[in-house]
Formats: structure tokens, sequence, C-alpha cells
């Protein structure tokens, strides 16, 4: 077996890229419907003929890593699938429209923006999923935005922008878990560490979009109390479905399986929407309202499938339309695609020749920060998975770190300070394809407007540059 050499390494990415730009202007930006995953399938496939033919690499071993990634990406698929049914099942049962409601009655429109980076930062959090967060909360957020007649790029961000920073400094999340346990660093001390970078960055965020919120114009000869009588019109709205997220929460603080939560929980709104909207599982299921034939065909129906309910104008209609797992197909397509050609890379050797070069780029803290972070980035752009961007480079990298004198708590922080953040950028990974599927708001949409998931990377930068707590086996260094 060959040893690549770096432009080698470098055509599969160049031509996955060349494929992307190529198709995003000529499918009008719609990536994650076939192209992107056409693009991943043919540049694995040109790697894997180089690799075969060129490198003399067994296709065994090419299959075998393709293998491994698909399972490591199980756990993503399957809590991907039961965000689809929760979604669609939180809308039907009147929770998405209860907490759109009352967040037009209570919350201005001037200060929308800033509360619901907020809001996501906190629930993130509290239960340290920005997927889960995201795919419940933010779902509502983005609707009752919409209605207010706010950019969804705008809106979208702040979203995201507040899951991730929230998601980040959870000690229940994954990312977080991963990136310090790469590392040989303690959690905790991995989380107080991320803080020095993350609370400017968050700062910083939470001015500019309150500032944006202010100015905002909120749709003109939009009325939004006919909006909101409209939602009580097609909806039962009740503050009693709220019941239903707290319940989600609860189970997920409980630290019972993400999968096993969601899907307790869309089945526990799909029997609720049977229970107390009628009107709407009427338009779902042909049998009698209240049969038990009803009780069992429009739960799997609406979380199953695609559901359209009448509603009186187009906006609260989009909100109405669901689509349950089969709306999250085309993400599961893509993920499968990406797991494909992210084996073919490793198994090649490509990665490592690649990361290999960007080693040679780190002269001091700043480059080393830096360089860490641009690979990272490359990996979630190659690999197109957050979790082999944390793991990959956390591996080749941790004993250069150690080689260096740099304490674990630098690779750490840079690490989850580039590849959990920049993942959701990036419309072929599973973050950006995810986000973009559960909100319907394309990546290249909102992806300008994720403030933090770009501040949060520059200030890591920067503050490596500047010295300021970066230590050497316990002493502070420049």
């Amino acid at each position: 077996m060959k040893k690549p050499g770096l432009l080698l390494s470098l055509l599969p990415v160049a031509l996955l890229v060349g494929i992307i730009v190529l198709s995003s202007s000529l499918f009008d930006g719609d990536l994650t419907s076939g192209p992107a995953q056409t693009a991943l399938v043919v540049a694995a496939a040109v790697g894997s003929l180089i690799a075969i033919f060129y490198l003399k690499v067994p296709w065994e071993k090419l299959e075998e890593a393709m293998v491994t990634n698909l399972k490591n990406t199980g756990g993503a698929i399957f809590i991907l699938l039961m965000i689809g049914a929760l979604t669609a099942s939180w809308v039907q049962s009147g929770v998405v429209p209860s907490l759109v409601y009352y967040g037009l009655e209570l919350v201005h429109p001037s200060i929308f923006l800033i509360v619901i980076f907020i809001f996501t930062a906190v629930i993130s959090l509290m239960i340290g999923s920005s997927w889960t967060t995201i795919g419940t909360i933010g779902v509502a957020m983005i609707s009752a935005g919409s209605i207010l007649g706010l950019h969804t790029g705008w809106l979208a961000g702040a979203i995201i922008s507040g899951a991730y920073f929230g998601d980040k400094i959870s000690p229940l999340s994954d990312t977080t878990n991963l990136a310090a346990s790469i590392s040989g660093v303690k959690l905790y001390d991995h989380v107080k560490y991320m803080l020095i970078t993350n609370i400017p960055a968050v700062l910083i965020c939470g001015i500019v979009f309150a500032v944006v919120g202010a100015r905002a114009v909120s749709g003109g000869t939009l009325n939004v109390e006919s909006q909101m009588k409209d939602i009580a019109s097609t909806y039962n709205v009740s503050p009693w479905l709220l019941l239903i997220p707290a319940f989600t929460i609860f189970l997920m603080i409980k630290k019972i399986s993400p999968i096993l939560t969601l899907l307790l929980s869309a089945v526990f709104a799909s029997l609720m929407a049977c229970l107390v909207q009628p009107q709407i599982i009427s338009q779902i299921s042909p049998y009698d309202s209240y049969s038990w034939q009803t009780f069992f065909y429009a739960p799997i129906k609406l979380m199953s499938s695609h559901v359209d309910i009448a509603a009186p104008n187009e906006m609260l209609g989009k909100l109405a339309s669901t689509n349950g797992i089969a709306g999250m197909l085309n993400t599961v397509w893509l993920i499968i695609s990406v797991t494909i050609f992210g084996g073919m890379l490793e198994a090649a050797g490509f990665i490592q020749t690649i990361t290999e070069k960007l080693e040679k780029l780190m002269r001091n803290t700043a480059s080393l920060v830096a360089t860490t972070m641009g690979t990272c980035l490359f990996c979630n752009v190659a690999l197109g998975d957050q979790y082999m961007s944390i793991i990959v480079p956390g591996n080749m990298l941790k004993k250069l770190y150690k080689d260096k004198g740099y304490e674990g708590r630098l690779l750490s922080r840079s690490i989850e300070d580039s590849a959990t953040v920049t993942s959701v950028l990036i419309p072929w990974n599973t973050c950006g394809a995810m986000q973009a599927g559960v909100l319907g708001v394309p990546t290249l949409v909102y992806a300008p407007y994720c403030l933090f998931n770009y501040i949060s990377p520059l200030f890591s930068i920067f503050v490596a540059a500047i010295g300021y707590k970066v230590y050497r086996w316990g002493k502070r260094i420049r």
C-alpha cells in the first residue's frame, strides 16, 4: 500500500466541492434532495478507484471503513427519524401552535430575536442537545418569527447560535464529553476552559441579535392579531398542551435515551392530538372521531408521512403542513452518502496525509490553534460528520500537543470551538442537513446569520494569540 501525496489526497475533496458548487447554481441551492448525495457518492467512487488501482488499497479495507462509519452514525440517524415524528406530532397536537400563539402574545417583535437566542441557549444547556432543541423549540420559534415577518435567516441564525452555545457548555452534551475524552481532559475542566472564549462570543451575539431585532420591520401590513385569531380557529390552543414539552424536557434531564425520549414524546403528543384536536384528526383519519381505529390510524399517519391541514391563510398552512419521518429520509440518504465518502478518505490514507501537512504550519500557540481549527473544519467538509471531525483531529493531534508541552485543555477547546460549531454551516454535513431539514431553511440561507458559530472560533484564535490562560504543564505561556 502506497502513501498518497497531498495533491492526490485533495483530489476527491476538490471533486466533491466542485460538484457541490455547480449543483448549487443549477439546482437553485436545493442541495440535499439529491445533488449533494450524488456528489458524495461520485467523489467516493473516484477516490476508491484511485485507492484500489494506484495506492493498492484492498476494497475490503475501504468497505470496512465505510461500514464502521455507518455504524457510528446509526444513533444520529435514529434520532433524526424520531425528531421528524416528534415535530409532526407537536404541530398536529397543538403544542407548536400554542407556543407560537403565546409567543406572539407575550413577546414584542423588537425583542423576539434576542429572546429566542437566550431561550434556545438555556434549553440546550439543560438537555445537552442542540439537535433536539432545534427540532422542538426551534421549530415553534421560527414559525412564530415568520408570522411576525422576521427574516428566516436571522431567525434560524439566532436559534442555531443559542442552541450550539448551550450544547457546547453543557456537561450533558455528547460532543462536549467526546472532545474532553479524546483530549484526556476532565469534563468540568474542559467546560470551564471553554467559557473563556465562549462567554465573550455569546455576549457579542446577544448584542447583535438585540440590535437587529429592535431595528427589524415586522412585516408592514401583517396583522399579528389576525394571525393569532386564525391559529385559535384552526387549533385548540391551551397552556395545558405545554405539559408535552415539559414531559420531554423531564425525560432528557433524567438522562433517558434521546431516541426513547423523542419516541415517547411523539407517541404521547400523537395520542393527545386525537383527544384535544378532533377537528384536525378528522382531516387525517377516515374513521369516526374517538373510535379505536382513529387512535391507531391517526398517530401512525401523522408521525410517518405527509399531512396537510386546511388553514385560513398561507402562512398558517405552512405551519400546519408536516412530513413526519418521511420528511427526514433525504437527510438520512445524505448521512449514508457521507459515511461512504468519509470511510474512503480514511481507509485510503488521504486524511492522514492532509493533516500531516497541516502540522507543519504549527509554529506558535496561535498557529497551533488555528491549524487545529483548520483541520477540524476540513474534516467537517471532507468527512461530513461532526463526530468524525472531533475524533480524527483529536486522535492525530493529541501527541503533538503533548510533545510541545501544552495541556490537553487547549486541544479540547480548540476542537470544540471549531468542529462542533462549523458542522452546521456545511450543507452536506450531517448537522447542516439536519438543521436545514428541520427548520425548513436551506443551510446556505441561514449560515451567514449563525453569528456564534463564526465568532467562537475567532475568539479562540485571538485568546491563543495573546496568550491568555494558555498553560504548559501548569505554567502560563504565550
